[in-house]
């Protein structure tokens, strides 16, 4: 069951002693506990513009929404479902044409970028989750998520 599978899980996590865990594609939903165990040192990454289409089959509902753009974010994991406080995100246009697949892949090459930068302030001591539940970048309260724009400048 998943509470078992979890806390074997945590059992083998734990013995490396982890400062930081990362998620990707593990289409699994966590239990609490697995969840507060790795608070604020669990990230994940997630192919949509968080809040908007969290859960599966991002790509073809954003093809579906008609919207103008799509991508990635990185965010702390919480006990909501795709719902923790974002950090990072890099969006694509969607283009004429664009099926699931050639939106992915576009997607794909900006999640490459953003999940090592997001992995490298953590490492760095510059990106923490506080105690409201925050995103704190060198020291600062961030209010909306860092674009990739904005972090390579």
């Amino acid at each position: 069951d998943r509470e078992s599978f979890d806390t074997a899980l945590m059992e083998l996590i734990d013995r490396y002693e982890p400062g930081l865990v990362l998620l990707a594609g593990f289409m699994r939903i966590l239990t609490p506990d697995f969840v507060r165990h790795y608070h604020g040192r669990m990230l994940n990454i997630h192919p949509s513009l968080l809040p908007e289409f969290q859960g599966l089959h991002t790509h073809e509902r954003a093809l579906e929404a008609e919207v103008e753009k799509h991508g990635a974010s990185i965010h702390f994991v919480t006990e909501e479902l795709d719902g923790g406080p974002i950090i990072l995100q890099a969006s694509v246009p969607i283009l004429p044409g664009d099926d699931a697949d050639r939106l992915a892949a576009r997607v794909l090459e900006k999640e490459h970028i953003i999940y090592p930068l997001a992995v490298r302030w953590f490492a760095q001591g510059r990106l923490a989750l506080n105690e409201d539940q925050q995103v704190v970048l060198d020291g600062r309260i961030m209010n909306t998520p860092m674009q990739l724009e904005q972090a390579t400048q």
